[in-house]
């Protein structure tokens, strides 16, 4: 799981790069410096392959790692109710401090409010999570639709983000700017996408946690080789029906709010298929590759670290925090930074981890949950209780 988790990290990085280094792609527009074919083969691989679809592995693994926690909790005779609310409370203020300071784009802040869906769940049966998934995910779909209808009918409904040059020009001065610019630009697009959060991310992500869940609770990634004709099914699904559904996306993507509706909402239904392929795949391989195994596990051991990191040093490279380099970047040297970025966080976990048992945010985010120091390394972990080890 660690594994897995890092490879979605990677993903969710050479996506929201994007975003960090353009004020013009969080507005829902291309960069017009960058117009080559180049820049637009890029732009459609990385929409056609990557963007949606390691969100939802991370948020599957949310929703997988909950039961986890509850499994430790019941074991440890730890009430879980009030522990795990602190760490929802922690989250939400770790993810609102990253959305104000560094990525609007932030999604701590949504797993925190999930997070509480899943508390109330957490006694629902594998299948009824599974049904509620579905459903979420279909009635997603249909409101995209609805927009869709509408925005035929000549309503206007151009999005929660301004999609105009000017605004997006605007932004792009704003982040190459002063701090306190920065982060007023920041609060101006969270007060813009915040309706998009509550009605359409929230519920993706939920639906995607909930499959966790049932996942968790039936223990079927405990032995994999046993189900390998489900993984097998889910690798054809997803690299058909969902390939399919993720090139409708591209092309809608770039062609207007009419048809980006549309996409939409092909996309809700078929890119949770292709994101449980990547799974099914990275799930069947893994064994065989023992070596890309431990690399992948290191960041994804720390990931909340990492994923705060990216979008420090995204900052640092794109705002006036340091380079100011915002949209000045073409899309593919974006990507070979995420790449170069994500390697160094293997570099680093690995070493972080040869003598800390949690990343530098895991840590506070225990001391938050538990209100006491937790083992500040391995050096001491032999000196404390077995339980001090147990999966969260």
């Amino acid at each position: 799981m660690d594994a897995l988790r890092g490879f979605s990290l990677l993903g969710i990085l050479v996506v929201n790069i994007a975003f960090l280094a353009s004020g013009y792609r969080m507005a829902g527009m291309a960069e017009p410096a960058f117009q080559s074919s180049l820049d637009w083969s890029v732009r459609w691989v990385v929409t056609l392959l990557v963007e949606n679809k390691f969100y939802l592995l991370f948020s599957f693994l949310f929703g997988y790692s909950f039961t986890l926690q509850v499994d430790s909790a019941e074991r440890q005779g730890r009430p879980f109710g009030p522990m795990f609310l602190r760490r929802l409370a922690g989250l939400f203020l770790i993810g609102l401090a990253h959305a104000v300071l560094l990525f609007p784009g932030d999604i701590l802040t949504t797993y925190a409010a999930v997070g509480l869906a899943l508390l109330v769940f957490r006694k629902i049966r594998p299948k009824t999570a599974v049904v509620l998934a579905v459903v979420l995910t279909a009635m997603l779909a249909l409101g995209f639709v609805l927009l869709a209808l509408l925005a035929m009918s000549g309503l206007d409904t151009a999005g929660t983000v301004a999609d105009t040059a000017a605004e997006a020009a605007r932004s792009d001065t704003a982040l190459a700017a002063s701090f306190w610019q920065i982060v007023a630009e920041h609060l101006r697009k969270l007060s813009l996408i915040i309706l998009f959060r509550v009605f359409f991310q929230g519920p993706a992500v939920l639906a995607a946690c909930l499959i966790g869940l049932a996942v968790g609770k039936l223990g079927v990634l405990r032995d994999i080789s046993a189900h390998t004709g489900t993984l097998l099914t889910l690798q054809w699904a997803g690299f058909t029906i969902g390939l399919a559904g993720a090139f409708v996306y591209t092309v809608s993507a770039w062609q207007g709010t009419l048809h980006k509706f549309w996409g939409e909402a092909v996309d809700l239904v078929t890119a949770p298929l292709l994101a449980a392929a990547y799974a099914a795949t990275f799930l069947r391989l893994l064994p065989y590759m023992p070596r890309a195994a431990r690399v992948l596990a290191a960041p994804g051991r720390m990931a909340l670290s990492n994923y705060l990191a990216q979008s420090l040093i995204c900052s640092l490279i794109f705002t006036g925090y340091g380079l100011a380099l915002v949209d000045r970047v073409s899309p593919l040297l974006e990507v070979l930074l995420a790449v170069g970025i994500f390697a160094v966080q293997v570099v680093y976990s690995r070493w972080w981890l040869k003598s800390h048992r949690y990343g530098p945010v895991e840590w506070l985010l225990r001391f938050l949950t538990y209100w006491r120091r937790p083992t500040p390394s391995r050096a001491s972990e032999a000196r404390h209780s077995p339980s001090a080890a147990l999966p969260e």
